[in-house]
């Protein structure tokens, strides 16, 4: 052990420790699933607390929304493309072709939930089906 990996070891556990440090690394690994069945623990435990408590997960602030499926009413789902990204009628029929060829196409990045919201009920009015990522 290095300096860095000292660690004091009660005088109660001496015994049973200088037994595990003769044991080679296929035992001790065989030693901890014997353990880990036995007692229900699992070694990895402290690993995935510390991560969990690593710190708060941000709550995320920007959505994009993809239209997945065009539906049957393609021209409703043209226009409000259009009103949605002011883009002219062609790339707004070129988007939704391409949607209804079964490629996902992006409409809208970094936007409120709440925009993304309605966005998603005017292409849902149109038959349209979005994901808000």
């Amino acid at each position: 052990m290095t300096d860095e990996q000292k660690v004091e070891i009660p005088a109660k556990f001496e015994k049973l420790v200088a037994e595990i440090e003769k044991m080679p690394v296929v035992e001790l690994a065989e030693l901890v699933k014997v353990l880990e069945a036995k007692f229900g623990v699992s070694a990895a435990a402290p690993v995935a607390v510390a991560a969990a408590a690593a710190g708060p997960v941000e709550e995320k602030t920007s959505f994009s929304v993809e239209l997945k499926e065009v539906g049957a009413q393609k021209i409703e789902v043209i226009k409000v493309v259009r009103d949605v990204t002011a883009k002219g009628l062609k790339e707004s029929k070129d988007l939704v072709d391409a949607a209804a060829a079964g490629t996902a196409q992006m409409v809208k990045e970094d936007v409120k939930k709440e925009e993304a919201d309605e966005i998603a009920k005017k292409f849902a009015a149109a038959g349209a089906k979005v994901e808000i990522k």
